[in-house]
């Protein structure tokens, strides 16, 4: 069933309400106009967290579908102890874990970068510097790629997402301590495997 099919509004009544926990309520209860509402309020961050650890547009948007899909579901199980968004973004990790060993082989974010977060430059750049930055891009996100799986999603979560260390404990279910410590081990790695690339451009 695609969201579209739950998702029609209802032309005789417009909800107005965007505070989750009535949202929740009156989709548990069947009013369409607000899981439409429910949809349009979080698609965008599930789409770009999915796309964030996929790396494949299409497939992100499949992971979307199945994700709105298991959350209205499981919307009479939902507990306010974890913030809706983290509860959500738990199901997003989920789906997209199981789309990553369905694959076997965990795919590069190859056009992540300019997919989501569209890197704008102030000023034109002459095509020696494009190379350059084309190749700073390339080199973080393979860097990136080859992070462990656990430290690669709390640098996702927290750079890319800017999500609050608490929150990312929300959705992980592990201590912030934790968390810490990934985005140290992680920012260390990575600050090695860069080196060579920046000291090569005089940075």
């Amino acid at each position: 069933m695609k969201i579209s099919q739950l998702s029609r509004v209802n032309p005789v009544e417009r909800m107005t309400d965007p505070h989750p926990p009535r949202l929740i309520a009156e989709c548990i209860a069947g009013n369409e106009e607000a899981i439409e509402l429910l949809v349009r309020e979080y698609e965008a961050g599930v789409f770009r967290l999915a796309l964030s650890i996929l790396g494949d547009p299409a497939e992100a948007s499949e992971v979307t579908q199945e994700t709105f899909l298991s959350a209205l579901r499981s919307l009479p199980s939902y507990q306010e102890q974890k913030s809706f968004q983290a509860w959500l973004y738990t199901i997003v990790l989920n789906h997209s874990r199981s789309h990553l060993r369905k694959r076997k082989v965990i795919e590069r974010l190859r056009s992540t970068l300019t997919t989501v977060f569209r890197i704008e430059t102030q000023k034109q750049i002459v095509p020696e510097e494009a190379v350059i930055q084309n190749e700073k891009e390339a080199a973080i996100w393979r860097s990136l790629n080859q992070l462990d799986e656990r430290l690669r999603i709390v640098v996702i979560l927290r750079y890319f997402h800017e999500l609050p260390v608490a929150e990312i404990s929300e959705i992980l279910s592990v201590r912030e301590g934790t968390i810490h410590s990934r985005l140290h081990t992680a920012r260390e790695i990575l600050r090695d495997s860069l080196r060579h690339l920046l000291s090569a451009h005089g940075e």
